[in-house]
């Protein structure tokens, strides 16, 4: 079983899948991380040699900014956007959506679980 960046790779899958179970690597960067090392897209996890494993957390770690490091600096981002108060960050602090979304009738994941109305209370 292949460990990288802290994350153990599932054994029966593709390296270029199995890539995207790394916090921070998609389909693309996946993608670019077979070409730089040179590896068979085609290869399964289990049939990685040690070098090649190797290989592969060398260019992770020095080409791109993934796992601990990424949530961190995202973490950090909000944490800035909510100290300096701006529309962004209140947004974060009241857990509606960012991005501008209406939340008339959609957000559910944003605003949480369903709140009683006032013409469903018995008196």
């Amino acid at each position: 079983m292949a460990r990288i960046a802290g994350v153990d790779l599932p054994t029966s899958k593709r390296i270029e899948i199995a890539l995207t179970y790394i916090y921070g690597i998609g389909r693309t960067y996946a993608k670019e991380v077979v070409e730089k090392t040179g590896i068979n897209p085609d290869t399964r996890v289990k049939d990685l040699t040690e070098d090649e494993i190797t290989q592969i957390r060398t260019v992770l770690e020095r080409d791109y900014h993934i796992e601990g490091d990424l949530r961190r600096d995202v973490a950090m981002n909000i944490k800035r956007l909510t100290e300096i108060g701006c529309y962004r960050g209140r947004r974060h602090r009241m857990g509606l959506p960012v991005r501008g979304q209406r939340t008339k009738t959609n957000a559910r994941t944003r605003k949480g679980p369903n709140r009683r109305s006032v013409t469903g209370r018995r008196r």
